[in-house]
Parts: structure tokens; sequence; C-alpha cells
């Protein structure tokens, strides 16, 4: 088996017995964990009978860690890198130390496990595959409605707390109206829920009872603004091929059943 200096190794979300039986032997195995918080990892180790010592390492640190972690390699030891919950360099620190190893050529890989936006996705129905993740969200109002706007034809999933949570739905709500929404919380734990409904019915349900746990939020795309968005790239490909407008609007309406008018109003430029 191919030796590594550096794992980047995914912990559970909630449920403790989802860790795989290759990050318990990782862990085990290593001379060094970097962690974001040693009292989070350290009950995971206590758990797992793993006596692995841990060094800190955030988002506040990345920068004056990396060369602690570059000579503890280089001395020849192995080292790991866990994040409190799911997968490092998902939303949680880990970037800029592996950048730094990989241009210097260590051995680098990362162990499958633990992720929150695919464990709620693997809930949730739709009509194909395609989504955006734009992990958490920014923090004024103006930036976040710029984002709704933007990702409006796209099923976009984003991370969300508590705290935030109803004021966050109620800035979309503003922009996208009575949308289409999949919230998830505190997944694969005891109280987990997963909720998709209208945005009007997911507020007054958490309105009602008190916003607890990380959130994971889907915003269905608008159905739409999709089909102006697919109109839009038929209509150039015939545009491109010499069609007229009037040709392009009876073509694609007679083929994909768009409206003629509409298809005719995108092929104009209004």
């Amino acid at each position: 088996m191919k030796e590594y200096d550096f794992y980047i190794v995914p912990t559970p979300i909630g449920n403790l017995g989802d860790i795989t039986l290759r990050a318990i032997e990782v862990l085990k195995s290593v001379d060094l964990i970097a962690c974001e918080d040693s009292r989070v990892t350290q009950k995971l180790l206590n758990h797992f009978d793993i006596r692995t010592k841990c060094l800190s390492y955030h988002k506040y640190n990345e920068k004056e860690r990396v060369e602690q972690i570059i000579k503890t390699l280089e001395s020849g030891q192995k080292m790991a890198l866990v994040s409190d919950a799911g997968t490092p360099l998902i939303c949680d620190p880990g970037s800029i130390i592996v950048k730094e190893l990989k241009s210097r050529g260590f051995c680098v890989t990362a162990l499958p496990g633990a992720n929150a936006v695919v464990t709620f996705l693997s809930q949730i129905s739709r009509e194909d595959e395609k989504f955006s993740f734009v992990g958490f969200l920014p923090k004024t109002e103006q930036k976040i409605q710029k984002l709704v706007t933007d990702y409006e034809d796209k099923n976009f999933i984003f991370y969300e707390s508590p705290n935030r949570i109803l004021q966050t739905l109620g800035i979309i709500k503003s922009v996208r109206g009575n949308a289409q929404i999949a919230i998830g919380r505190e997944l694969t734990k005891m109280f987990e829920e997963i909720l998709v409904d209208k945005i009007d019915n997911i507020i007054a349900h958490f309105e009602n009872n008190q916003p607890k746990g990380e959130f994971v939020v889907m915003v269905f795309a608008n159905d739409d603004m999709c089909e102006d968005y697919d109109v839009q790239k038929k209509v150039k490909l015939l545009k491109d091929k010499g069609f007229s407008p009037k040709d392009i609007s009876v073509i694609l309406s007679e083929l994909y059943g768009y409206n003629k008018n509409n298809v005719y109003r995108i092929s104009i430029g209004k």
C-alpha cells in the first residue's frame, strides 16, 4: 500500500458510528493530528481509544502552523488533518496547508467520508443532478440578495446557523417570493429534520419551533428562469445557423412546446 505523508480525514457530522474503519486506522497510525478544536476532536479520539496527540489548526492560525507541520513531516513523521465535523477544506480549514504541502512535493491523500451536503441531497428528490454549493452566505442583506438573484436559475445550497436562519429565509423570500426550498438540520442525529415546502410554510414552522442545530438549505431553481435559460441557448444556436427570429420561434415551439411569443421576444433581444 502506498505511503502518504499527510491524510485528510473526514469525521462524523453527528452520529459517531458514521466514522469509517479506515479513518480510525489512519488516526491511530499517524504521529500527530491537526484539528480545529482539540476539545471536540479529543471526544472523538477517546470514544475510539485513539491515543494520537493533537495540534490545533484553525482558520486563525493556519499560516503560522504551516512551517511547524512541514518540519514535522520532514522529520519523517506522518500527520492527519480533521475538522470538528465533516470533511476538511469543505467550508473548513485546510486549503493553505494542502496547497503548500503539494507544492513542496509531500504525498497527500484524502479519505472518503461524512459530508453534510451529500447526506442532505441524498434525501431530496430533484429533477436533475445539477446544483451549486455556495458554502456559508455573505453577512450583508444586499450581498445575499445578489447571490439569490445570480443563482435563480439553479438549485443552490448553503449552510446556515440557527440564529440566522429565519432572517436569511426572509431575505430569500424578498427576492424569490414563495419559492420551493428544502431544509435539513441535525443531520444523522436523533432529532434530524428534513423539510421540503414553500418558503412561507418553512418560515412559519421555525417561527413556532425554535431553530436548533446547523442547517443545510437548498433553494430550488425558478422553473421559468430555467426554461428561459434553455431557450436562450437554443436561440443562439439557431441564430448562428442563420435562422430568423420568426423561424426560431416556430421551430422551438413545435419541437419543445415553448411559448412562441416568449421565444420570439428572446430571439429579438427583448
